[in-house]
């Protein structure tokens, strides 16, 4: 095995330790991983369903219907009905769903600028581009 290969694998490993002790132990806000990304989603691209949702998240129906209901039940989304499919329905934020969002945002890029005070806007750069690069690749194999 490559010796880059170990040195990423361990590396890893450390980041996912250090990032779930993080959250932890510096909770953001009100929202978890999945509300968050839910929410970013929904902001991002506008109002979806959940079938879109699900396929934008690489997730099932059901996990984004039970995600996108926790967030309908603390009034960050709500439905609006499907005029084609009365079964269906989109979600949009809430103002204060925006405003949870934003308020969690900018407390998670604190957080990261402050881990990454020391490194230079190249380093920062290539960092996200790389990170970019490596989620992309688990999702397209």
């Amino acid at each position: 095995m490559q010796p880059s290969l170990e040195t990423i694998e361990l590396e890893l490993a450390v980041l996912i330790r250090r990032v779930s002790l993080i959250t932890t132990c510096c909770k953001f806000g009100n929202l978890d991983r999945s509300a968050y990304l839910l929410l970013h989603q929904i902001i991002s691209h506008g109002s979806a369903g959940v079938k879109t949702l699900a396929n934008e998240s690489h997730l099932d129906i059901s996990t984004i219907s039970r995600q996108a209901a926790a967030l309908e039940q603390k009034g960050y989304v709500y439905r609006i009905p499907d005029p084609l499919d009365g079964r269906a329905c989109s979600f949009l934020v809430t103002d204060l769903g925006l405003k949870e969002y934003n308020n969690h945002r900018q407390a998670r890029l604190t957080k990261i600028a402050d881990n990454l005070e020391d490194w230079s806007e190249e380093e920062c750069r290539m960092f996200g581009q790389l990170l970019r690069k490596y989620n992309l690749s688990i999702i397209n194999k």
